[in-house]
């Protein structure tokens, strides 16, 4: 049976000292009675419109979670079993959403379950179980295979791709796995991750999966795809989008190729390589080019043929002015996504299954995106510049 709530009582237990909220603060018992009282006339309304006889049934009880604490709420029953509750329903165990938007908030922050759990005791009086958290932040799954699924636009002047790796359990055992992450640049110059892709392995068959897919959801061009000397990529992006220019990343063959000289002459080589990859052209780069092999091709043959052999798509950038320059020749805009993602999952040593990380990755991105509301600096004179060098190309998007 439900307890009257005392109002002189709760005012002299505040006077005391006692909490608002939790198990036993002030507020829960209020919440509590007046739900019950709701329940009893809803059951009461169900009674009168029934046909047949039907009558009360004394009450099943449960623990209910709200935004003042957990608290036993009992639930009328009727002798039928036909009486469906509407404020709190059968299978329901909270009041509101705001508990699990909390948890969704600290989840996509990066907070571990344990801090989860102690954040929401601080402020709800209540303690949250690792599966009741694993239960709210598993909503998002059905949100991320929407998201993954979703039309995209036609046109994207710009994207970049790059890989970012985690353990994973499968099958018994963690193994490595890369997460591509790409990011588009609309026709507004501003920023969409338009895929994000778990794989163990890369190549031409795994791209072109990927590459298909952006069709399929409506892509129809991109002018430039800026990547991280991904296997496969180049050859598989050509079936689909023909006319799209690869940009190898300069940072990256830069790191890449300093890998391999002798730490005592990095600087001196470091002083030479600068006049290739900072050319005012693409004549100017290659004379550069050839007095790096001169002086170093017969200390460092390997690095010099890393970039005689990709200088098809390291030089790309050569032929565009500064502006579009800056935004094409490094990954450095996805990889900023990916600096995100590191902070999120520096404390997560591996992931029990992809999903457990994928979720992850995807709380992330949402926190991300609410801050791409601008387009990139200098986007109006990039984009003029790019109808004039890919002529035709974006006739059917710009509003001229």
């Amino acid at each position: 049976m439900t307890t009257q709530f005392d109002f002189q009582e709760a005012v002299k237990a505040l006077q005391e000292g006692k909490k608002l909220n939790g198990k036993d603060g002030v507020l829960t018992g209020l919440i509590k009675q007046l739900s019950e009282a709701a329940l009893q006339a809803e059951l009461e309304q169900h009674l009168a419109n029934e046909q047949q006889p039907n009558r009360k049934n004394g009450s099943s009880t449960k623990t209910v979670r709200s935004s003042v604490g957990n608290f036993e709420l009992d639930t009328p029953r009727d002798r039928s079993g036909s009486f469906e509750p509407q404020l709190v329903k059968k299978n329901q165990t909270a009041l509101t959403d705001e508990i699990d938007q909390k948890i969704l908030s600290m989840f996509s922050m990066g907070m571990s379950y344990r801090d989860i759990n102690k954040h929401i005791e601080d402020m709800y009086g209540m303690n949250v179980a690792t599966g009741m958290i694993s239960a709210v932040t598993d909503k998002l799954i059905p949100e991320l295979k929407a998201w993954q699924q979703r039309p995209l636009d036609s046109h994207y002047p710009i994207v970049w791709l790059d890989a970012i790796h985690y353990k994973v359990k499968e099958d018994g055992r963690y193994i490595s796995k890369a997460v591509y992450t790409l990011l588009g640049l609309d026709i507004h110059g501003k920023k969409e991750i338009l895929g994000l892709h778990l794989s163990e392995n890369e190549g031409a068959n795994y791209w072109l999966s990927v590459l298909t897919d952006l069709n399929n959801r409506g892509v129809k061009d991109i002018l430039i795809a800026c990547i991280d000397g991904l296997t496969g990529f180049p050859e598989a992006i050509k079936t689909i989008f023909p006319d799209t220019e690869v940009q190898l990343c300069i940072v990256h063959q830069i790191r890449n190729s300093m890998k391999y000289v002798a730490s005592k002459n990095q600087k001196a080589f470091m002083a030479d390589l600068k006049p290739v990859y900072r050319a005012p052209t693409k004549e100017a780069a290659e004379l550069a080019l050839d007095e790096l092999e001169a002086k170093w091709g017969s200390s460092y043959p390997l690095v010099i043929n890393s970039w005689r052999n990709k200088w098809h798509n390291l030089s790309a950038y050569f032929k565009y002015p500064e502006h579009i320059r800056k935004v094409i020749y490094t990954t450095n805009a996805v990889e900023a996504v990916h600096r995100q993602f590191r902070k999120l999952t520096k404390t997560k040593g591996a992931f029990p299954n992809e999903n457990s990380l994928l979720k992850l990755l995807y709380a992330g991105i949402l926190n991300a995106t609410e801050k791409w509301t601008m387009p990139i600096h200098n986007w109006s004179l990039c984009l003029s510049q790019l109808a004039i060098y890919f002529e035709g190309r974006l006739d059917s998007v710009l509003d001229i």
